[in-house]
């Protein structure tokens, strides 16, 4: 399974939770775990998907999150599950 980590991040408004899922569901990537929370008005999102039946490239599915993100005023990264691990490893 290639477990992915994408973060959203932002200003809170309507329909950020359903603009990324849909993003996903469109390009077959299954959401395995989500945690979200709002403190303040910011809006802030992790989510663990599964990209083994993902319609296109890890590079280009991260590119137009990111470009998802500016659309709706949010910060959206996608990391490959063994990156984050390194990455934040003690």
């Amino acid at each position: 399974m290639k477990k992915t980590i994408i973060t959203v991040v932002g200003k809170d408004s309507v329909g950020i939770i359903a603009k990324v899922c849909t993003y996903l569901a469109d390009n077959k990537i299954n959401i395995l775990d989500i945690s979200q929370t709002i403190v303040d008005g910011f809006f802030n999102m992790m989510m663990i998907a599964d990209f083994n039946t993902a319609k296109k490239k890890f590079t280009e599915i991260a590119e137009e999150l990111e470009k998802l993100g500016d659309g709706i005023g949010c910060v959206i990264r996608v990391q490959r599950e063994e990156i984050f691990n390194k990455m934040h490893r003690i």
